[in-house]
């Protein structure tokens, strides 16, 4: 009898054993299979964000409300993910190291310039090629900003909307100001927010001290700078903006075109 009890009571602890190893066999697989929903869930959370992120961009320079948008929540900037320039591009190799000085003329005012080829070759290559061509004779301005701290004259669009060739972009920033300060009279380049590659034919001129936030991609690039005659620009933006424009920004009350833009 003592023999049996002992049988029965190793049966009865190789039972629980059993039934021990099997509920922690079904609490690890409940365990997993909570994780992989999780895993899933922020997978498809991440791929969310991405695509919103991607699609939530500036057109052109962003505004004063959508600068502020991006100090708050962007804090460093990043590289862009399409580091490619489009084929019909100038190399930088032809501005680098060179000085390019001409004029611009906007509405009948002529406003001499001077490019920066050993800051901002690229920008400077682009401008001059874009300048030689005629690219930007007929081309407008078709955005000025008017706040105490922000203002600028934007041109190059072939259309008063401001839109420009989604086939025609080029990169990197160059000659970006690392206090975020635009002084009057620079003139740098416009692009799509977030993207180092962004820029296109579009340029700003900068009629008053400005601050311009960078977004995540940096800030914007700075190719040259007013000689003269910018006198022709804060004229333009003394007139105002047109009917119905809020946050001072918005079309100049007066079509906006250049004349010429001639650059050696």
């Amino acid at each position: 009898m003592a023999t049996r009890s002992r049988d029965d009571r190793e049966a009865r602890r190789r039972i629980r054993q059993m039934e021990a190893k099997r509920a922690l066999r079904q609490q690890q697989g409940r365990r997993r299979k909570r994780d992989n929903v999780i895993a899933a869930s922020a997978a498809a959370t991440a791929l969310v964000l991405a695509v919103v992120l991607q699609l939530t961009v500036f057109s052109s320079n962003p505004t004063e409300a959508e600068f502020a948008a991006a100090q708050a929540g962007l804090s460093s900037p990043s590289a862009s993910p399409a580091a490619t320039n489009s084929a019909d591009v100038p190399s930088a190799d032809t501005a680098a190291g060179k000085t390019f000085t001409g004029e611009l003329t906007v509405n009948g005012g002529v406003v001499g310039v001077q490019l920066d080829g050993t800051k901002a070759p690229q920008a400077a290559a682009v401008l001059k090629s874009l300048s030689d061509s005629g690219y930007y004779n007929g081309a407008v301005c078709h955005r000025l900003t008017t706040a105490e701290t922000f203002g600028l004259l934007q041109c190059g669009a072939k259309s008063a909307d401001g839109a420009d060739d989604p086939g025609y972009r080029w990169g990197p920033l160059e000659n970006t100001p690392t206090d975020n300060k635009y002084p009057a009279g620079t003139i740098a380049v416009a692009r799509t927010g977030n993207d180092a590659y962004g820029n296109g034919h579009q340029f700003f001129i900068v009629y008053k001290d400005t601050t311009i936030p960078a977004d995540s991609a940096g800030g914007y690039t700075v190719v040259g700078k007013v000689t003269s005659g910018l006198d022709a620009i804060t004229k333009i933006a003394a007139a105002g903006l047109k009917a119905g424009t809020a946050n001072n920004d918005g079309a100049p009350v007066a079509p906006v075109t250049i004349d010429s833009f001639s650059l050696k």
